[in-house]
Formats: C-alpha cells, sequence, structure tokens
C-alpha cells in the first residue's frame, strides 16, 4: 500500500510544473530508480555517518590546536622560546588584505564547482534533503 503511494506521489510530482520551475527540468533521476523513502533513508544514514565523522574529527582538531597554543604560550612565558609578536601581527595583516582582494571575484574552478553543487541537489533534492537532516542528527548524537 505505502509504495503505491510513493509512486504516486514521484508521477504527480513529475506531472506538475511547480515541481520543475523549482527544481529545474532535469530534475531527479534518483526518482526514477528509487522511491522516497529509499532516498530518505539511503540520505538520511549517510549523513548521519558524515556528521558523526565531522563532530568526532572537530574534537580532535579544536583540542589539537588548543593544545598547541596553549603550549606555546607556556614556553613563551618561561622563556624557552621567543614570539616576534610585532611580526606575527604584520603578517596576520598581509595575510587579511591577500584573502580580502582574492575573496571579491572566485576563481572559474570555483564557479564551476559552485555549478556543479547546485546541479546536483537539484537533480538529487530529496537524498539531499535526508542527508542534510542525518548530518544535523549526526552532528547532535
Amino acid at each position: 500500500m505505502s509504495k503505491i503511494w510513493f509512486m504516486d506521489v514521484v508521477e504527480y510530482a513529475k506531472k506538475q510544473r511547480w515541481w520543475n520551475k523549482i527544481f529545474g527540468e532535469n530534475s531527479g533521476p534518483l526518482a526514477e530508480k528509487y522511491n522516497v523513502a529509499t532516498q530518505l533513508a539511503i540520505g538520511g544514514v549517510s549523513g548521519w555517518c558524515a556528521g558523526y565523522l565531522f563532530q568526532k574529527v572537530g574534537k580532535l582538531a579544536a583540542s589539537a590546536v588548543g593544545g598547541g597554543f596553549f603550549f606555546l604560550q607556556i614556553a613563551n612565558h618561561t622563556g624557552y622560546i621567543k614570539v616576534d609578536w610585532k611580526r606575527v601581527e604584520r603578517d596576520v595583516n598581509n595575510a587579511k588584505k591577500q584573502l580580502k582582494l582574492n575573496a571579491e571575484k572566485p576563481t572559474k574552478e570555483v564557479r564551476t564547482k559552485v555549478d556543479e553543487v547546485q546541479t546536483f541537489v537539484k537533480k538529487n533534492i530529496i537524498l539531499t534533503g535526508g542527508f542534510a537532516g542525518g548530518f544535523l542528527l549526526g552532528l547532535a548524537s
């Protein structure tokens, strides 16, 4: 019974003009192969795994960076190393200027990748929706 309902929703969405206006003319290649529940399940499980790993790696990276700064400050205050803070500040300001100049006009490669991602999301909206939800759940667990 529920499988018939999913197929009806897919057929209904294919026939509606609003679907094509929002998601594009050629949206939904996965909708033709898998039903909505399967797409949500695949997206949700893969999103949860990615979110969980992102959370664990993020904690590890934050601990490593924070610990590194902590030990750098201890070494600086005890006299093991001498940090030229004026030079650090000058180098950081130069890096900020370079980033600001490069951020105004993205490169062709970046624009191409953004277009590819937008096309994928439009074609696989149910899968990416499941992935986004699963990713958030993975971050929370």
